[in-house]
């Protein structure tokens, strides 16, 4: 008797593949209430039979969505190498991979914030986002830590709140893209400036847990 295989043959993998990078940027570009299984499908060169036969619902496809995401952005966080580094440089290592991931994915801001309604809206089922959490609360503790022992940041640094503050300061120009552009007077989502959001995010959240020289 043939035991079944965990991952999805060949051309199965090439098929969810397909439908979830069509879905990824429909989900992204028209939002959830916008986005139609229909245009997924066909983009994805699918029936939309086949979509509900792999997810059940729109909401549930979209949910696998924002689950590859966050799962993507996590294990490079939580894999980046920064052993050997001062701990300043450690934290700002961290905090421009943080950032770079909303630069180098034009889709992923907008995605993100189509994910805080769906979340918000209601009771989500358990995430990767929510199972990696704690190692990357670790990975910065670690840094803060480091540089709390050796007089570089200031002491009772909560890594949780820390980590918080700075995803929403470093992610503000994506997620809430036209408020921070009026405030500021130039568009966060250009190169100049995501380059200039980029460093004032960086620089603002390491002055504020600086220890004294």
């Amino acid at each position: 008797m043939n035991t079944p295989s965990a991952r999805p043959e060949p051309n199965k993998r090439d098929t969810l593949n397909r439908l979830l990078a069509a879905a990824r940027e429909n989900f992204a570009l028209k939002g959830l209430a916008g986005a139609r299984v229909e245009d997924i499908a066909r983009e994805a060169g699918v029936t939309k039979q086949l979509v509900y036969h792999y997810y059940g619902s729109k909401e549930l496809l979209f949910s696998t969505v924002l689950d590859d995401a966050s799962q993507l952005i996590m294990n490079e966080l939580i894999a980046l190498e920064i052993d050997g580094l001062a701990p300043a440089d450690a934290l700002r290592k961290l905090l421009h991979c943080c950032f770079d991931q909303y630069m180098q994915d034009p889709l992923l801001g907008a995605l993100a914030l189509e994910g805080i309604r769906y979340h918000e809206d209601q009771e989500s089922r358990p995430s990767s986002f929510t199972s990696q959490s704690p190692a990357l609360v670790a990975k910065f503790s670690d840094v803060l830590d480091q540089g709390i022992d050796t007089g570089v940041f200031k002491p009772g640094i909560d890594a949780r709140l820390f980590l918080a503050s700075a995803s929403l300061l470093m992610s503000g120009g994506f997620t809430n893209h036209y408020t921070m552009s009026a405030l500021v007077g130039f568009d966060t989502r250009s190169e100049e400036g995501m380059r200039i959001w980029r460093e004032h995010s960086t620089n603002f959240i390491l002055s504020s847990i600086m220890g004294q020289p």
